[in-house]
């Protein structure tokens, strides 16, 4: 696995990081709350690092074919083969 420290980070709400893995907002909440995915509060609102929500996705098999079939995935066929 490459290890490489990313410097520009994209931030994402709640709601945009559960459409772009395929999953329900509650999914990404649990995530959050169990401090699996990195994120910072702004005005009350959460927002989650792109990078570390790809990696939660790929995690465990359900969340990575969600991630694959439903999420972002759908749109990128080498990813589905």
């Amino acid at each position: 696995m490459l290890s490489k420290e990313v410097t520009n980070i994209i931030w994402l709400t709640v709601s945009e990081t559960a459409k772009i893995g395929g999953v329900q907002n509650k999914t990404i909440r649990r995530a959050i709350q169990q401090k699996i995915i990195k994120y910072k509060i702004i005005n009350s609102r959460y927002f989650v690092d792109l990078s570390s929500a790809i990696v939660y996705l790929h995690s465990k098999t359900k969340l990575k074919n969600k991630f694959y079939f439903s999420g972002l995935g759908q749109y990128i066929k080498e990813w589905r083969e």
